[in-house]
């Protein structure tokens, strides 16, 4: 786990769309990831457009960002939530099942999904990651969204596709 802010990356130059699919439950703090993630992304990709999707709850995440990219293609998608642990194994179950969506997600579209969809123990650990200025998931999801999207074009750019290739 980090104790800073990873450093930021170069501003990404072409204007590209990033979608970012939020859960509305435990709201003051995936309030705070949201705007620091909007906020990161505004400095460092200033000419590209942010979508914003509210969900209920981290569960609904996978599914609607599914739905997105059978519908459009953004660059890349942040997945943003929050769930505390309770005395039941529910919270585990529900992350464990949301990471492997995400990851089967991106890997089958093959668009980056930045996952920053939190399990903390207690509202402290959430404050801590939401809200505090030492470790700050929001704006640690902005600059690995923008990393991805830099190596992606950079991929883009320097390697042909496959199906590009047999026909030369």
């Amino acid at each position: 786990m980090s104790s800073i802010l990873p450093p930021r990356p170069r501003h990404v130059g072409s204007k590209v769309r990033v979608c970012i699919v939020a859960s509305k439950y435990n709201t003051e703090f995936t309030d705070a990831l949201v705007e620091n993630a909007i906020d990161e992304l505004g400095e460092l990709m200033p000419q590209s457009r942010v979508d914003l999707i509210r969900v209920p709850g981290a569960f609904e995440i996978p599914v609607t960002i599914a739905n997105v990219l059978n519908r459009e293609s953004p660059v890349c998608i942040i997945a943003l939530g929050l769930i505390i642990r309770g005395a039941t194994a529910h919270a585990d179950l529900v992350a464990e099942s949301v990471t492997s969506s995400l990851q089967q997600l991106a890997i089958t579209h093959r668009v980056p999904i930045i996952h920053e969809v939190l399990l903390c123990d207690d509202e402290k650990q959430a404050y801590a990651r939401c809200i505090g200025a030492n470790i700050n998931r929001g704006r640690e999801a902005a600059r690995a969204a923008t990393s991805m999207i830099d190596i992606f074009q950079e991929l883009e750019r320097s390697i042909p596709r496959a199906n590009n290739r047999s026909n030369a």
